[in-house]
């Protein structure tokens, strides 16, 4: 206890207006060295209501979190076994929550500032006049309680948006699936080769370091590439056999289609589907169509289909062939490496062939595995 910091100077008198004040129900350490100062400042705040016990020790105070939980630390900063700056350190560190002031006889700012930055929520200059201390207790405890209403509001809020997301991207993917099978009853294709494409799309995109929103909306999107095809003729669209030229010319028409249903959204997923639908036919070489678009002037994301594609289109029977091999269709794969596919892509694909394999397993057609 310095020279100023008398008993006299902290007289245990109770304001006789204390008894009118709301009564508290805050949890209470003291921490000081002087034991007389530590009961002075629970008498006072016992007095307004405080649930407070106190502790000479600075190494006593874990043990007594161990036991009790408190809303608030109150801590003299020169002790003997340990500094309070230390003890904030660490208190802060084990209970975040907890609200600290700091109590010394020496005013200094530097000192205060220092207390302030490792996360005290007040600090109060020896020798205490009773009112003004009760005051900036309850104003510290007050700022704790609306900081902590205020975080949980927050992370309730934050919750509520994330359930009203997955409500959406729920709905947004009804819709998808929706739309696909109704294409699929025009070409033919199956629900698992739709499944297969999403999927083979995701192992890429997570491997590619994509975020979370954006591998959704190629899972979704990947499997909406043709559904342009509702708008080409049975007779060609369904032909068991090699088409002429002008009628792959008419089955080109899908992806200017397919872009056409799609766009004009404002949905990131269908902004995405919509540019898979038109792009999945674009090559790394620029020979692709519909536009003749050249490397990385084709999005990622159809980069990424077009060859999830190919590759689950080879491995399973068609209306105008049987499936390949899967060594067969790797090898034709390796073939257009660089010139129909991104290389680096390309790699990534083959790079995940065991995953890749799985999904095409875990999702097979009703015939044509190979």
């Amino acid at each position: 206890m310095g020279e100023n910091d008398k008993p006299d100077e902290m007289p245990i008198t109770i304001d006789p207006d204390l008894s009118l004040r709301p009564k508290p129900k805050a949890s209470i350490l003291i921490v000081d060295d002087e034991l007389m100062v530590a009961e002075v400042i629970r008498a006072w705040l016992q007095a307004d209501g405080y649930d407070c016990d106190y502790s000479t020790n600075g190494e006593e105070v874990f043990e007594l979190f161990g036991r009790k939980a408190y809303d608030l630390l109150i801590s003299d900063i020169m002790m003997p076994d340990i500094s309070g700056i230390e003890l904030l350190g660490r208190v802060r560190g084990l209970f975040p929550d907890i609200a600290v002031v700091m109590a010394t006889a020496v005013d200094d700012r530097n000192t205060a500032n220092q207390a302030l930055k490792l996360g005290a929520d007040g600090y109060v200059i020896k020798p205490f006049h009773m009112n003004e201390f009760l005051i900036n207790i309850a104003n510290v405890l007050e700022k704790k309680r609306l900081n902590l209403e205020s975080g949980r509001y927050k992370e309730s809020l934050e919750e509520k948006v994330r359930e009203r997301t997955a409500e959406v991207r729920e709905r947004e993917e009804e819709i998808a699936l929706r739309l696909i099978t109704a294409t699929g009853y025009r070409d033919g294709e199956t629900g698992e080769h739709i499944k297969r494409i999403g999927l083979y799309c995701v192992a890429m995109a997570e491997a590619l370091g994509w975020d979370r929103d954006s591998i959704d909306n190629i899972r979704i999107g990947a499997p909406m590439h043709d559904v342009g095809k509702i708008g080409i003729p049975d007779k060609i669209l369904r032909k068991p056999c090699r088409l002429s030229s002008a009628e792959f010319g008419v089955i080109k028409e899908h992806s200017k289609i397919g872009a056409t249903i799609l766009d004009g959204s404002k949905i990131p997923l269908l902004e995405m589907a919509a540019d898979i639908a038109l792009s999945h036919h674009e090559r790394w070489d620029g020979e692709g169509y519909p536009n003749g678009l050249r490397g990385e002037d084709i999005s990622e994301a159809a980069r990424i289909v077009a060859i999830a594609d190919v590759y689950d289109a080879l491995c399973h029977d068609r209306v105008y062939r049987k499936a390949y091999s899967e060594a067969d269709a790797i090898a034709l794969m390796n073939g257009r490496r660089g010139s129909y596919f991104d290389p680096l892509l390309h790699d990534c694909f083959f790079d995940l062939l065991p995953t890749i394999r799985r999904i095409r397993m875990d999702y097979q057609d009703t015939g044509g595995l190979c």
